[in-house]
């Protein structure tokens, strides 16, 4: 088992929950067709949460550099009520473990 630990740090945000459905990916902007069914597919998404009522989450914005420098953003889901962390932006510690699966259900 090898282990690495990255340095990082994260922002904490409240987030409307409805909201994780309306997004772009790169394929979406590979060309003209694609860009516009994105936009009806955002559009659409975003009348449904309207419809259904806004709901919130909190949510821990993740950066950190990789070993090769690239830079690294992911998100923590932290739940519907307010973490019990006095500042909204914080150091990350982001540890890896690289093992042999051994053919076992993870």
């Amino acid at each position: 088992m090898l282990q690495v630990e990255l340095n990082g740090e994260a922002r904490i945000q409240r987030v409307m929950l409805n909201m994780a459905q309306i997004r772009l990916s790169p394929e979406d902007l590979s060309n003209p067709v694609s860009f516009q069914i994105a936009l009806s597919r955002i559009y659409e998404n975003l009348m449904k949460a309207l419809e259904g009522g806004i709901k919130y989450t909190y949510v821990a914005e993740v950066k950190f550099k990789d070993s090769l420098g690239n830079y690294i953003a992911f998100a923590v889901d932290l739940g519907d009520s307010i973490p019990a962390i006095p500042s909204e932006r914080l150091k990350a510690k982001i540890s890896i473990e690289l093992y042999e699966e051994n053919g076992e259900d993870n």
